[in-house]
Parts: structure tokens; sequence; C-alpha cells
């Protein structure tokens, strides 16, 4: 057992763990709703830019972006660029008016709004939706990291998994995973940039890896399942070949961008970072530096995915890598690479940071989950508002062990899911649900709450139905990622329903002059 204490992968895991504890403790002081759901509104720019980075990079980035280049070559990266698109979305039209709204969560914005108790129950059934859909697949990525490379059950992945988030947030509040997350952000940053140099110093510099992949021509088994079944799959020099359908037509391609790039606008926990900034300036500016961030981030998840690939086809890493690199779904390339680039040092690094990325992400989703159940629908509809910021501050605390326990079983439910396409799925759903609600309510005047409600309702079910039923329908209309069907009905339900109903809150002009006023700039 103390052998086992001394390996890298252990003495880099515990460090972060303790850490993890240690900034828990800090912060563990949260007097008022203010401080527990959104820290006080007191951090600055740098250190939200960072947590919104940390936030918005999950596993699905660290580990899902590399492995879907690995899997699919060049293709695979189109994934990071649409993500890019998102945030940079996010930063134009929703950063600094959702600030200078402010408020505790996103079902804040319906409510207050339009002052409708209706449209908060709605955005409360969303945000559940898109954090399970979310929270899902982060949890696959940390059972599947300790089932490897600790030797663990996935069940024990996932409860240990919920428990440290219980004890993460339940604790900490937005203070400490505010600040958790900032680090966790640099420490796979750090990971990567680490994996870059060793690669390169290796020699495996991208004109390298791009020669080793055009001549290699053979056969490879047992793939991960993407977007197939396939057990045997060719690479003919510039792509893989098969029974399974991994490239996407023109419209999947359409369909996918419209998705993932829209999807960011209606994440609830990236949406709910904007709301710790002292200023609708510092929002915007969170926002830029996570964006340049993300697109350091991409482009390295990018490059490794592509050196993981080149490795693989060139057979120059152990048989147990080489196995690595395609077990769990593809979702095991970042720390496989990492072994073979630079031994147990770096792995344990990496898998410290595969770790961070889960943390990070499902802190972010059990905070805004939390503030749903203990906020939005416990203090609105049971205590009907008459309830004390300490009897707040529990509540939310009671909702996290509660939103632990149904985690864990979403988690135990996709034992062998893609990351990467799980995630995507969340968006989708984000995408035409809360995207149309946000850019809508805060551009549009004529937006009303029945038409609000109508797009929120309707954009979750056709996400539900193209998600699960979609082999109902005619081939043609079948979407891995449904955003061209989903986001338009979105949109179109809250607006032809808001034009039928036309009653637009009398306090409308209002609301504009709060969300695009500069005088509301510090509000």
């Amino acid at each position: 057992m103390m052998q086992s204490l001394l390996e890298p992968k252990m003495i880099l895991t515990i460090l972060l763990m303790g850490t993890i504890v240690y900034i828990t403790y800090l912060t563990k002081r949260s007097a008022t709703a203010s401080d527990y759901f959104v820290g006080g509104r007191s951090f600055g720019w740098f250190t939200n830019g960072s947590a919104i980075g940390g936030d918005y990079l999950s596993a699905a980035t660290f580990l899902g972006i590399a492995g879907l280049t690995f899997q699919l070559g060049y293709d695979g990266a189109y994934y990071a660029f649409c993500f890019s698109i998102g945030l940079t979305l996010l930063a134009i039209f929703v950063a600094g008016p959702l600030r200078r709204f402010g408020a505790y969560t996103v079902a804040d914005f319906l409510a207050y709004r339009f002052h409708s108790k209706r449209a908060r129950l709605a955005a409360v059934a969303v945000v559940l939706a898109i954090s399970g859909f979310y929270a899902a697949p982060q949890l696959l990525g940390a059972a599947q990291i300790l089932s490897m490379f600790f030797g663990t059950s996935y069940e024990f992945g996932i409860i240990f998994t919920c428990t440290v988030m219980i004890f993460y947030v339940g604790v900490g509040g937005m203070k400490g995973t505010t600040l958790n997350q900032a680090l966790e952000l640099w420490i796979r940053l750090g990971a990567f940039i680490l994996m870059v140099a060793a690669a390169i110093y290796g020699g495996l510099h991208y004109e390298k890896i791009l020669a080793a992949i055009s001549e290699f021509k053979g056969t490879i088994s047992g793939t991960a399942q993407y977007a197939t079944d396939a057990k045997d799959v060719e690479f003919d020099g510039t792509s893989w070949t098969g029974t399974g359908n991994y490239f996407p037509t023109f419209w999947q391609t359409v369909s996918m961008t419209i998705g993932l790039s829209l999807g960011t606008i209606g994440l609830p926990h990236i949406l709910l970072r904007f709301y710790t900034n002292p200023s609708a300036k510092a929002a915007r500016k969170s926002a830029l530096m996570a964006i340049a961030i993300a697109s350091v981030f991409f482009f390295f998840a990018v490059y490794l995915g592509a050196v993981g690939r080149s490795i693989f086809l060139s057979g120059a890493a152990e048989p147990q890598v080489m196995k690595d690199l395609v077990a769990g779904g593809n979702n095991m390339v970042v720390p496989s690479t990492a072994q073979a680039l630079g031994g147990e040092w770096l792995l344990g690094l990496v898998i410290a940071g595969a770790f961070a990325a889960v943390f990070s992400n499902l802190s972010g989703l059990f905070i805004a989950s939390s503030g749903a159940l203990a906020h939005d629908l416990y203090a609105t509809f049971v205590r009907k508002n008459d309830i004390s910021e300490r009897e707040r501050v529990i509540a939310g605390k009671v909702a996290i062990i509660i939103l632990g326990i149904l985690y864990g079983i979403l988690g135990l439910m996709v034992k062998t899911a893609s990351i990467g396409h799980l995630v995507a799925l969340a968006f989708t759903v984000a995408a035409s649900t809360f995207t149309p609600i946000f850019i809508l309510g805060i551009w549009w005047r004529g937006m009303t709450e029945k038409g609000a409600i109508a797009g929120l309702i309707i954009g979750l079910l056709a996400s539900m139905y193209m998600i699960f039923f979609s082999s109902t329908l005619p081939e043609f209309l079948q979407f891995k990622i449904p955003g061209l069907i989903t986001v338009p009905i979105g949109f179109l339900s809250v607006y032809i329903v808001s034009k039928l109903d036309r009653k637009v809150p009398a306090d409308v002009n209002d609301f504009m002059r709060k969300v695009h006023s500069k005088e509301s700039e510090a509000a």
C-alpha cells in the first residue's frame, strides 16, 4: 500500500484533493444567499475569467476533444471550433446585459422579466434537464479514470466523485467553487503545455505527425463507439472508412454547428458565472479572457489528439498504452498519450488535470442546480419567499445532497457512452431552450410570458424527442446533434406565441434600460 501511495498519479491526485479541501475550508462561511449562490458578486475579471474557463473546459474538452480528433482525425477538431464560436457569441450578446440585470439564478431572469412564477417553474425544469445531461458525462470521465488507473470499479468512481462534489460545493458555496475552478483550470492548462512540449521534444512536431498519418495504411480493431459499433475500421491514408458512419454529411455538420455554437449561450452553469462579477464591464472582460484561454486549450487538445493518433498508427508505444488509447470510448486518449510521452509523472499530472476538469465542471452544475431547487423552488413556491438568508443557504446545501444522489444515478446509466457526444446533446438542449430566451429576452421588447414558457417547453420536448426517438422520423431528419431542427423550433415558438399573445410586460422599457444602459454598469 505504501508503495502505491508513492506512485506519481497517487501523489499528484492526493495533492489536488488536499488543495480542494483547503480552499473549501477557507471559504466555508456563507452568511447570505448572495455569498452562497453568487460569491457576493466579488470576483474580478481574471479570477472569474479563469473560473468560466474552468467551468466550460470540462472533461468533454480535456478528454473528449482529443479523443474525437484521435478517432476522426481533423474532423474531430470541428467540435472545438463550434465551442469557440459559442463563447464569442456569449461575450458579445449576453455577458454584459446579464450582469447588469443581476440575480441569483438563471430562472430569476424569466421570473423578473415577466413577473411570473410559471416562467420560473418552466426554467427550473430546463435547468435540471440540461444539468443532468451535462453532469452524467463528467461522472463517466471520473469513473473511467479511477477504473483504468487506480483499479476501482466504475460504481465506486461514481459514488466517490459525487461524495467529493457534495463536500466541495456544499461547504464552499460559490466562493469556494470559483477559486477551485480557477486553480483547476491552470492545472489542466499546465498539463497540456507539458504534454505539447514533451511531444515536440520527442520529435512529434506537426510535420512529422501529418506525415505519419498520411502514409499509414492498415486496419484498426476495437475502436471506440462514438457513432458506430463497427469492429473493423480501415484507414485509407486520408480518412477512416468502414461500416460505421463516422463522418457527417453537410447537413449533419450544419446541425452540429448550430447546436454546439448556440448551446453555450444557454448553459445554466456558464450563465450563472456572470452574476458573480462586480460589474458588467468585469463580466465582459471575464468572457474575453475565457475565450482566449479556451482557444489555447482547444488548440492543444486537437494537437494532442493528433499526437495520440500518430503514436497509435505507428505502434510506437507499449502494448498496454496502445490498448488504453482505444479503451473507454476514446475518452482516455489524453492520459494514455501522456504516459507514452512522459512516463508516470506526466501521466500523474494529466490524471490530476482530468479530475480537475471533472470537479470544476460538476461544481458549476451543482451550484446552478442547487439554486434552481433551493432558491427557485423551495424559497419561492414552498416558503413563498418568507425565508431568512440563513435558511436559503441551508436549503442550498440540502439541495446539493439531493443532486449528488440524482446525478450519481445518471452517471451509473451512461457507463459505455462517449463523453464528447453526451455533452454535445446537453448543448443541443441548451441551444433549443435558454438560448432563444436570453437572446430574445435581452434584445427584443416584444417577448411575452407565454412566448417564453412556450419556447422553453416546446424546445425541451423537441430536443428530447430528436435525441431519444429520432429513429421514428424519416432518415433525412435523423441527426446525431439535432440543432438544425430543434433550435429554429425554440426560436419560432417564442416569436410566434409572443406575437399571438401580445401581452408584453408594462415595464419592458425599464428592463431594457437596466440591461443595456451604461448607468447600470456597476449595478
